[in-house]
């Protein structure tokens, strides 16, 4: 198969200072919950990208000091910390594109809880987050140390193989933009004031980088061009059009999104493909030098149209590249069919945030590349004579079926309902959800062409059914049910009175039957759900009293990056936002509400009540198998009968998704006695001298 000669353009080498990149694709700087703590999964994951076809893979951000340092990020303080960077360099170098660093100096941003170092600002200043610190003001001799320590940073990055440096100066996070901000910097001399004066630090930054490594190396800048807080803020009509036309040809490459993270990491329930077009289109006409952006591209129409149009040189890309580290092959293959599009929903976000490995919705190897030996389009052919039995086609029920199929197994996947899809069909219904549907629709595309694997849809299965099938593996992936009873995170025991109002829930709402009037939405479940939910129910005529035992709405968003907004659009739509209240009970026409701190109890008319609270599994048919006893199995052919995502635990779909693509590979579910990844344990360094009256024994 072949691309159309239209995508051509595409796959063009392009000069960025002394070294090529030998296409446009351009994975820009993410993070990803491994950093230094998990440095083998990061190298790997990385190395992934680079076999996808990718031309540059950068790291995250990496530290260049620890009195900047993130707790779960890169460093490079010294060359101790060049040889698992270099590992990361060797391969993505072994299939031929470039290596890009992303060095950082995080100023107020951090508390430095790690390093226990005072923090440092332009001027005095608290730091961002929760936490009781404060940073100091730099003198002269700070700055001066700020910049030998990314000059040296800038070295070290050189050695342990890396093609492009990065200044970072974007998402309101680093010293740099820090000194570019009015807001942030009060200064009187020669690196406060005008705007000349304040983007001095990043000037400098850049001709250290480029004095110490640009013979050899690229030195690229990344910059928020606008903050989207109106002119409080840079924005890409004043001062950030004024710097980048002040410093347009001094970098090799201007990397150009906007701040800070919530801003230019939207999730697909609030911006579209390309949504940041607008903010950066004008960099290109402001320098010659090569421009990457990002806009969460799946389409390589919308690609194509981004460098003809003139608003870009590469094709930026994170959530993209992580939900398909292929998807540049599959673009010069012309195997548009077989990208796995992104869907916009941050859980890989979240993954970071948690400070744990990321994970994908779509990728379930994402993550799992060098601890698991996972690998996004290879999967290992099949290695027993099993045949394969799913009931279910969710999205674990789906995956499961995509990935045995890919092995070669002979597979048989019924579900009940006439359309396949499971709740990722019924949710991408859902306002703002609609991307979600590719979850379902990517793997129903992949299934179709595998001849060894047999859709059965609205087929109802018995036990009776599954003994009678002849297959020696079955998988119940008969998902979960919400609640009706409102026992959540608040509520350990039903709550009372629900038999006096009308109560529904999130598969009744999803089902068409929905409340009139009056309508009290108890979210006990803190993500998504009852946030759409609203937004369904507003738009149908009710009014919402949105109550919430949390003190944020949809509180888990806070992983995603969303949560802000969601809060906003919520209070927007409802009558009333009760925030850290329960739902204490129910009479006719009346909510009974309750303070989660002091259980002050309060009322408020209702006709009804949606309970977003937990979910159930639906795993009544494995318990109806496993009644059947060992004996009535075996004679059946079944050596195994396994529970496979929302049926095993109710979660998120990427869960079930990863659930499904488990069973794949191992033929289980079950915990075992030996541990299934592999670990990376910390080298005792035993040469370091110990404190007075201590030792090694």
């Amino acid at each position: 198969m072949t691309r159309p000669a239209g995508y051509d353009i595409l796959f063009e080498p392009l000069r960025i200072g002394p070294v090529v990149a030998k296409n446009r694709f351009f994975q820009v700087p993410h993070c990803n919950g491994m950093g230094r703590g998990y440095p083998s999964s990061m190298a790997a994951m990385r190395g992934i990208k680079a076999e996808g076809g990718w031309g540059v893979v950068c790291t995250e951000q990496c530290d260049v000091h620890y009195s900047g340092n993130h707790p779960r990020e890169l460093r490079l303080w010294d060359d101790k910390d060049v040889p698992y960077l270099a590992r990361a360099t060797d391969l993505i170098h072994e299939h031929g594109s470039l290596a890009a660093i992303e060095l950082a100096h995080n100023g107020f941003r951090t508390g430095n809880l790690e390093s226990r170092a005072i923090p440092l600002a332009p001027s005095l200043a608290l730091t961002r987050g929760i936490q009781p610190i404060t940073a100091r003001a730099m003198d002269k001799s700070d700055i001066r140390a700020a910049r030998r320590w990314h000059r040296t940073a800038a070295i070290n990055a050189r050695r342990a193989g890396f093609d492009i440096v990065y200044v970072y100066a974007g998402h309101d996070m680093t010293l740099p933009v820090h000194f570019l901000s009015r807001r942030y910097n009060q200064r009187t001399d020669e690196y406060g004031g005008s705007l000349e004066n304040r983007v001095r630090l990043l000037r400098e930054l850049i001709e250290d980088a480029k004095e110490a490594v640009g013979d050899t190396c690229a030195v690229a800048v990344r910059f928020g061009v606008d903050e989207l807080i109106g002119p409080n803020g840079i924005t890409s009509e004043d001062e950030g059009r004024d710097v980048v036309e002040m410093l347009a040809e001094l970098p090799d490459l201007w990397d150009v999104n906007i701040s800070n993270f919530d801003n230019d990491g939207q999730t697909a329930r609030f911006s579209a493909e390309g949504y940041q077009e607008q903010y950066v289109k004008f960099v290109k006409s402001a320098t010659t030098k090569p421009v990457v952006g990002v806009g969460r591209f799946t389409s390589p129409d919308t690609m194509v149209a981004m460098i003809k149009g003139g608003t870009l040189d590469f094709i930026g890309a994170a959530r993209p590249s992580i939900a398909d580290p292929f998807l540049p092959r599959k673009i010069e293959e012309g195997r548009f069919d077989d990208i796995r599009e992104c869907i916009g929903c941050n859980i890989c976000v979240a993954g970071d945030k948690a400070s744990v490995p990321m994970r994908c919705t779509q990728n379930p190897t994402m993550g799992e590349e060098w601890r698991r030996g996972w690998h996004p389009e290879f999967i290992p052919s099949k290695d027993t004579d099993d045949t394969i039995f799913i009931i279910g086609a969710g999205p674990a029920g789906l995956e499961a079926a995509r990935a045995l199929g890919q092995r070669g197994y002979s597979v048989l996947l019924a579900e009940r309902d006439r359309e396949l899809g499971g709740r990722v069909r019924r949710e991408s219904l859902l306002p703002g959800l609609a991307t979600w549907g590719r979850v379902r629709d990517w793997r129903l595309g992949q299934l179709k062409r595998m001849r060894n694997v047999q859709l059965l849809p609205g087929n109802e299965i018995t036990a009776d059914d599954v003994l009678q099938a002849e297959m020696s593996l079955v998988a119940i992936a008969t998902g979960a049910r919400w609640r009706s009873d409102g026992i959540g995170r608040h509520h350990s025991a039903p709550i009372p009175g629900l038999d006096s109002i009308p109560v529904f829930t999130p598969d009744d709402i999803m089902a068409g039957r929905l409340p009139s009037g009056r309508v009290v939405v108890f979210d006990d479940d803190h993500y998504y759900m009852a946030g759409v939910i609203t937004e369904l129910l507003v738009a149908k005529g009710c009014e919402v009293t949105f109550v919430t035992p949390e003190s944020l709405v949809s509180a888990f968003t806070q992983f995603t990056t969303e949560q802000r907004r969601i809060q906003r659009r919520i209070i927007e739509l409802c009558a009333a936002v009760r925030t850290s209240t329960g739902l204490r009970g129910t009479d006719p026409g009346v909510a009974h509400l309750a303070c989660a701190y002091t259980g002050r109890e309060t009322e408020v008319a209702a006709d009804a009540i949606v309970l977003v609270t937990g979910s159930v599994p639906r795993d009544e048919l494995y318990h109806e198998l496993q009644a059947h006893g060992a004996t009535a199995l075996t004679e059946a052919g079944i050596r195994r009968v396994v529970r496979v995502g929302d049926c095993l635990g109710p979660g998120i779909i990427a869960a079930a998704v990863y659930s499904g693509h488990l069973f794949a590979r191992t033929l289980d579910t079950d915990l075992t006695d030996w541990t299934p990844y592999r670990r990376e344990n910390v080298e005792l360094d035993w040469d370091q001298p110990l404190p007075q009256g201590a030792s090694h024994g």
